[in-house]
């Protein structure tokens, strides 16, 4: 997750990997909600009262993500999900057998 101003400038990031999760446990939903928790605290370090969310991509972390964030009492004015979807790009990975 990356927390920037409006230009675009980078603040503050993190990730579940920069949190101490290792392999498939980085993407679990609790790893997320931390990521989210840790961005809100440093938001209200920073000063920030309000911010417009923007999601990209997708993965089982994105709701719980911004519900740990918002818990943090920062207003959230608007969510909007710019994930990319290919126009036929090139061919996706064949799915894992377990």
């Amino acid at each position: 997750m990356l927390l920037s101003d409006k230009e675009g400038n980078a603040l503050s990031w993190s990730s579940s990997g920069a949190l101490g999760f290792k392999g498939t446990k980085k993407g679990t939903p609790f790893a997320a909600a931390k990521v989210g928790e840790l961005l809100g605290e440093r938001a209200q370090v920073i000063g920030i009262k309000g911010v417009n969310v923007v999601i990209k991509g997708v993965g089982s972390g994105r709701e719980s993500s911004l519900r740990s964030f918002a818990s943090k009492g920062i207003e959230i004015s608007s969510i909007r999900d710019e994930t990319p979807i290919p126009f036929n790009g090139p061919r996706p990975p064949k799915p894992r057998r377990v």
